[in-house]
């Protein structure tokens, strides 16, 4: 019963954490499009951002564990593409280093959070 706890808490804090980092993308999407009327990469951004929540609570529902680890696979990829557009959305000058401070540990955290749900997954 201690590991279902310890799994349902792990489950809300990505869901948490994934919605925080997506209120937070979209935040930062805003001011690129006010400051420096960019909206292609910007709208990446949002869109592999806002992914990523979206696809944990897909696989918080999977019908199998296959699909579980699947869904969980899909968000890894969309958080590792949403660490590349704020590589290069700071590298271009779009955001700050003081934004891309904030944003990048936090995609980081959700990369290594999927990585160690899936192994978890995949060895149950």
């Amino acid at each position: 019963m201690n590991n279902r706890i310890e799994s349902t808490n792990e489950k809300e804090h990505s869901k948490t954490k994934s919605y925080d980092f997506a209120l937070d993308v979209i935040n930062e999407v805003q001011v690129i499009k006010n400051n420096h009327k960019e909206f292609d990469l910007s709208r990446q951004l949002v869109r592999s951002g806002t992914a990523i929540g979206a696809l944990i609570r897909e696989a918080e529902f999977g019908q199998t564990k296959k699909d579980f680890i699947h869904k969980l696979s899909i968000s890894l990829k969309e958080a590792n593409e949403t660490d590349y557009w704020l590589n290069l959305l700071k590298d271009a000058g779009l955001i700050t280093q003081e934004s891309f401070q904030e944003l990048a540990p936090k995609c980081e955290e959700l990369l290594k959070m999927f990585v160690a749900s899936i192994k978890t997954a995949r060895s149950n």
